[in-house]
Order: structure tokens, then sequence, then C-alpha cells
């Protein structure tokens, strides 16, 4: 979520910061527009109440800066129960149905940044 006053490269590194413990990154790209999802109804209205449909989101492509102990999914209220490296190619089948369009649109943009195996994090 974007703050009051807050640009969507700031909100994507306080967020990164909140929900993997780590600010160890560089920003490299981004997506070149907005994308948006909607929520099927049945999680809409247990998740947020039915208050909301979905999202629109600007993605960053980041580079991992850091060493794998600098995660820490603990530091805020936890998100996320475990985290591993994986090839970029691999995310649309790893993401819930209904977000696949998204991580497809990601993946198509952030493409041409991945020239060898992504699945280990470190200078390319």
């Amino acid at each position: 979520l974007v703050e009051a006053g807050e640009t969507p490269r700031a909100a994507a590194l306080r967020e990164l910061a909140e929900e993997a413990g780590t600010d160890r990154v560089e920003i490299i790209a981004e997506t070149p527009h907005w994308i948006s999802y909607d929520l099927p109804q049945a999680i809409s209205r247990r998740v947020w109440g039915g208050r909301y449909r979905g999202q629109t989101q600007r993605w960053f492509a980041m580079r991992f800066t850091g060493q794998d102990s600098d995660i820490a999914l603990d530091r805020h209220t936890p998100e996320f129960s475990a985290w591993r490296w994986v090839p970029m190619a691999d995310l649309t089948g790893l993401i819930t149905p209904f977000k696949r369009a998204v991580y497809t649109q990601v993946v198509q943009a952030f493409a041409p940044l991945a020239d060898g195996d992504f699945s280990k994090p470190g200078p390319r």
C-alpha cells in the first residue's frame, strides 16, 4: 500500500523491509505501467469484508545485495512463513491462480534482466 505522501518506489522499499525484514537491495527496474487484478468474490468477502475488489500495483525488480541471513520474516507482523530463491521463469506456476496473469506480465516486463540463473542472489 502506498501511503500518503509516499512514492511507489519508497513504498516498495518500505514493504520489502516490513515483509521480508531486509533493506539490502537496489532497485534496477520497474514496470512501465500499473498492473491490476481482481480478487475472487469469496476471497474478497473473507479477507477484506467485501470492501475491496483487488489491487493495482507498480512492480519493481530489485537486486539483493545482502546475505540470506539478512532476510527475517519476523521483524514485523509476519505475512509469510517461509521463503526461497526460485528461477524467475518458475514464478507464475507458484502463485495462486487468480494472480497468474499479473505475474505473467511482471515476468515478461523483467525478462530482459534474466541473463542467467536467478535462483540465487548475487552479481550477474
